[in-house]
């Protein structure tokens, strides 16, 4: 067994393994993510050797120093990822992936539902019907190479729970919602 980390290594650790997978990061993310204070991220900011960058809206983040290259574009790609996945769960500042849709997709504890997302942006949720068949149910317009991505995902997922459904405590609005009520298509696998 390892030997215990001190509360600062510790701090540095946890703050090194989350700007590798989900930075860049905001100060307020890794406060949020953390529970930790402003003093104890800085500290561990600074240990880490983090580099800031600013953010599409200008706004200052961090990177750890052997990623702050340039990426390759990479082509539109659809998901369908599962309650509380720690992709749309990593940061407290969430818009740049969720738009204004917050509201429809977490519910009021702030635990993410189910979410469908299209070119790195959350564009919906998925539900299953009684048959265990995979929908999704899109909150904004999606254009038509995405619908039939996320048709794909929804087929591929249907066929590998293979009948199983799959339940949650934590339905978001958009889950719950009656589908008549949603003003864009529901995909269907």
């Amino acid at each position: 067994m390892p030997a215990p980390l001190s509360s600062a290594d510790g701090y540095a650790e946890l703050v090194r393994r989350w700007l590798a997978r989900f930075g860049p990061g905001t100060e307020t993310d890794l406060v949020w993510w953390l529970g930790a204070t402003k003093g104890a991220v800085r500290a561990a900011l600074a240990e880490v050797g983090a580099v800031e960058v600013s953010l599409e809206s200008g706004a200052p983040a961090y990177l750890l120093p052997d990623d702050v290259e340039p990426v390759d574009p990479v082509e539109p790609w659809a998901a369908l990822l599962p309650v509380l996945d720690p992709t749309v769960m990593g940061w407290k500042e969430r818009a740049f992936h969720l738009g204004e849709h917050g509201a429809a997709l977490f519910d009021r504890n702030g635990n993410a539902g189910t979410t469908a997302w299209w070119d790195g942006r959350v564009v919906g949720c998925w539900v299953q019907d009684d048959d265990a068949t995979v929908a999704v149910r899109l909150l904004e317009d999606v254009p038509a190479a995405g619908r039939e991505a996320l048709r794909g995902e929804a087929a591929r997922l249907t066929a590998w729970l293979a009948g199983e459904r799959v339940g949650t405590v934590y339905p978001s609005p958009a889950m719950r919602c009656d589908p008549g009520d949603l003003t864009y298509p529901v995909l269907r696998a």
